[in-house]
């Protein structure tokens, strides 16, 4: 996980300008793009990978493609900040079970993940369908929770407008 989150090069700026909800919002198109990209191989064959090269910049680029929020506030906001506060929960104290949810909904938008590339891969449209609908149905499920880690740190009384994730 540690090397995906470099490979993303999520800097302080980075993290405040993927805070808007316009970023948030936007971003949940990120995996039924990748799914069509790869899908378009049965259609245009290799230029698939161009496709797909553009849904994985798209990722890439969708969390600096908005101005910076200049407060934690609202849904949106709060989910992006409770996901740095558990990124960082070696020197923050995020709930045992807060965790435990994350884990487990993380490996639920796993196996829901991987049944997508099988689903893909067979180019089924049944299996695709529903495994995308449940991977990010446990995806925003797992950010709901991380809203939960930021409220209950700022409910806590602790700051986190200022902090960085090492």
């Amino acid at each position: 996980m540690r090397l995906f989150e470099r490979s993303m090069m999520m800097t302080d700026a980075v993290w405040r300008r993927h805070a808007n909800p316009f970023s948030v919002y936007s971003r949940f198109t990120v995996l039924p793009l990748l799914s069509l990209a790869i899908w378009s191989r049965d259609w245009i064959g290799p230029w698939a990978w161009l496709v797909v090269a553009l849904a994985l910049f798209w990722n890439w680029f969708n969390p600096r493609a908005f101005p910076p929020v200049s407060k934690i506030e609202g849904w949106a906001s709060q989910g992006v900040w409770g996901e740095r506060i558990f990124l960082n929960r070696t020197n923050a104290t995020v709930a045992k079970e807060h965790a435990v949810f994350v884990y487990v909904l993380s490996a639920l938008t796993g196996v829901f993940t991987l049944l997508l590339a099988w689903g893909l891969w067979e180019l089924s449209v049944p299996t695709t369908v529903f495994s995308l609908i449940l991977a990010v149905t446990f995806k925003t499920w797992t950010f709901d929770r991380m809203v939960w880690i930021y409220r209950d740190g700022d409910s806590a009384g602790r700051d986190f407008d200022n902090f960085s994730v090492s």
